[in-house]
């Protein structure tokens, strides 16, 4: 009989937030695949729970695939878990999760800690409907494509960040989606030193750029762009010629323009053509 892969949240910062069922699961299964064997080790730990640990992550060659799903077929239990959070949510897994799909191996997934749905919770946004992107590209060029994309959506985007580069972000989003764009900062979520900044992109980019280091992980909510005014045709040739500078479609770039200036799509297409 094949045996069963449980996908399990784990906390995000408070260890406190792990949840019943999770520790049951972990206690329960017979192999813990985890993305750093050397994390993953401190959580069983602090709960005393000793099982053997197998390494797997977004770099797990194919014998390491052999190998789970040979344990699977064996009937062993194994508990997928991130260094932090929900596994697969911007994390490895999923190529397995398919591949036991296709072997009709058993899977469960155990509902958890995961920091995008906390800082959604957080942001003070409207998020009846949302975007989820995760990680941005790292090179600003791509990055502002992607942004103008976000800002098309028309409804708030969740995206994870580095410390390091989240002021970059910061400015490519005043730069591309406009400086009073409301964004939310959610840092360390759950820890000891959380912090949430909200405000205008220019707002939050100004608090951040006052310091001289940002530490942890990072949660960035963009809002989506509200237009006070009708966007005049000079506002909609310019919006065009910048979105197509970002090397958008026209196709895209009309969509693109439509969605942030709040204007009739077969308008902002028919200002394109004249171009």
């Amino acid at each position: 009989m094949d045996g069963k892969l449980s996908i399990v949240a784990t906390p995000i910062g408070n260890l406190g937030d792990i949840t019943l069922r999770a520790l049951q699961t972990l206690e329960a299964a017979d192999i813990v695949a985890a993305e750093d064997t050397r994390h993953t080790v401190k959580l069983l730990n602090h709960f005393e729970i000793k099982k053997r640990l197998i390494s797997f992550h977004e770099y797990s060659n194919e014998a390491r695939y052999d190998e789970l799903l040979g344990l699977l077929r064996e009937g062993k239990h194994i508990a997928l878990v991130s260094d932090a959070g929900t596994p697969v949510i911007s994390d490895p897994g999923y190529e397995l999760i398919r591949r036991c799909t296709e072997e009709g191996i058993e899977i469960e997934s155990l509902p958890g800690a995961c920091a995008a749905i906390t800082a959604v919770t957080l942001c003070g946004m409207d998020c009846s409907r949302f975007s989820f992107y995760g990680f941005l590209n790292t090179k600003s060029a791509a990055r502002k494509k992607e942004l103008a994309e976000i800002q098309g959506e028309g409804k708030p985007c969740i995206v994870y960040e580095s410390p390091n580069r989240v002021t970059k972000t910061l400015k490519d989003i005043c730069e591309v989606c406009g400086e009073d764009t409301q964004v939310c900062v959610a840092r360390e979520l759950t820890k000891v030193y959380e912090e949430v900044a909200r405000g205008t992109a220019k707002e939050v980019l100004d608090m951040f750029c006052a310091r001289q280091a940002i530490k942890g992980e990072v949660v960035l909510v963009i809002g989506p762009q509200a237009c006070a005014t009708e966007a005049t045709e000079e506002d909609i040739v310019r919006a065009l010629k910048e979105s197509l500078g970002l090397g958008m479609t026209k196709k895209d770039a009309a969509a693109h323009v439509a969605a942030l200036l709040g204007v009739p799509k077969n308008r902002t297409y028919q200002i394109l053509l004249t171009l």
